[in-house]
């Protein structure tokens, strides 16, 4: 199997695993208990805490451990908008993010009263942030913009961005899962930073909110007084310290250049194999790892499904919307056309990708492409 889907999920670590097992096995107390083996348990969380604080530049009380990448996007937009809705209801995020941010802004507009402002795109799918300067208000109290989108690998320019919010006293989250262990994460920059383990070579089910001192915030889920009392719930000890293991792992290991050498070579077979190919994205605003290709005048789906055939693994978009047959709203807000954004495909690469599997779906490509153009698959 050629694994290239590595943007929706990655492959364990061996070290995140090491450091797991004792907590699978000898170590299965519960941290809030205050027996030994309770003791051992949170002391373990509050290693990995005191570690990730440390690879994001803060302070371990600004960790706060959750279920995924989602429940921290859902925490901080949802918990940031309703603990500042004194100060203002106007909030303002990018048409292009993840579903899980767009859907909690949803939420806030449908049901509690605030105003949320959408974000399009330019045809490489930024934002200007012109446009985000003059969209803040009085009233403005949380903009959210992701550090790098899912489907397309487009960066934005935080730097700016994150200038202007300082500037007009307002709160940035940035949904990182994407970025963080790819490129250096500037936590500076935000005052709320969501990631996912399963991104960076962690397990399935361990996420994070980094929370900037004096930031307020309100839990949305009600139980015990865990993570400071902003995230009830007993903390998965295991998931937590291989998220930790997994992050030290993904930050000392960045291969940028490896990556985008190995990407560039497969866009290059691409367009040999289908000259009518569309890149979308450009490629010095993009993640290392990621490309995403249109293939106008083919069906996306049928292309993965030749593609499984052939045992290469790649995806048509986020992983989190499988099963749609909805065009990819990420595609559509850079202008594409739903015909040309039902006929793209994701290729993202990683850790253990090499030249010879890159080569070897090069090769593959003009018979799956050429049977698809002839109409025999």
């Amino acid at each position: 199997m050629i694994y290239l889907d590595y943007n929706a999920t990655t492959p364990l670590a061996g070290e995140a695993m090491e450091a797991m097992l004792p907590f699978l096995r000898a170590h299965f107390g519960n941290a809030s208990s205050i027996h030994a083996a309770g003791r051992v348990a949170r002391a373990a969380i509050d290693d990995a805490r005191e570690r990730m604080a440390g690879l994001l530049g803060g302070r371990p009380h600004e960790v706060i451990f959750t279920g995924g990448g989602t429940e921290s996007d859902n925490l901080a937009i949802l918990g940031i908008a309703r603990a500042n809705a004194g100060r203002g209801r106007h909030l303002i995020t990018a048409a292009t993010e993840h579903h899980a941010v767009l859907r909690a802004f949803e939420h806030l507009g449908r049901f509690e009263g605030f105003r949320v402002t959408y974000l399009g795109v330019d045809a490489e799918g930024r934002i200007d942030p012109e446009e985000l300067s003059e969209g803040i208000t009085g009233e403005t109290t949380l903009v959210s913009i992701m550090t790098a989108n899912n489907e397309t690998g487009v960066v934005q320019e935080m730097g700016r961005i994150s200038e202007i919010c300082k500037e007009r006293g307002v709160v940035l989250h940035t949904d990182a899962a994407q970025s963080f262990g790819k490129e250096r994460l500037e936590t500076g920059l935000y005052d709320a930073v969501s990631l996912a383990a399963h991104k960076f070579y962690g397990p399935v089910g361990a996420g994070m909110l980094w929370l900037r001192a004096g930031v307020p915030i309100q839990r949305i889920q009600h139980g015990g007084s865990h993570e400071n009392e902003r995230r009830p719930g007993t903390e998965n000890v295991a998931a937590i310290v291989g998220m930790a293991a997994a992050a030290e792992l993904a930050v000392r290991e960045m291969e940028p250049e490896r990556l985008a050498g190995m990407r560039e070579r497969l866009w290059e077979g691409v367009r040999c194999a289908y000259p009518e190919a569309v890149r979308n994205g450009r490629p010095e605003w993009q993640l290392a790892n990621t490309l995403n290709v249109s293939f106008p005048g083919l069906d996306g789906e049928g292309l993965l499904i030749n593609l499984d055939l052939e045992g290469i693994c790649a995806s048509s978009g986020s992983a989190c919307m499988v099963g749609s047959v909805v065009p990819s709203h990420v595609l559509m807000a850079m202008g594409r056309t739903a015909e040309v954004a039902q006929a793209t495909i994701r290729f993202s690469l990683g850790k253990w990708t090499t030249d010879s599997e890159i080569g070897e779906t090069i090769g593959a490509l003009p018979g799956i492409l050429g049977r698809m153009r002839a109409g025999l698959l």
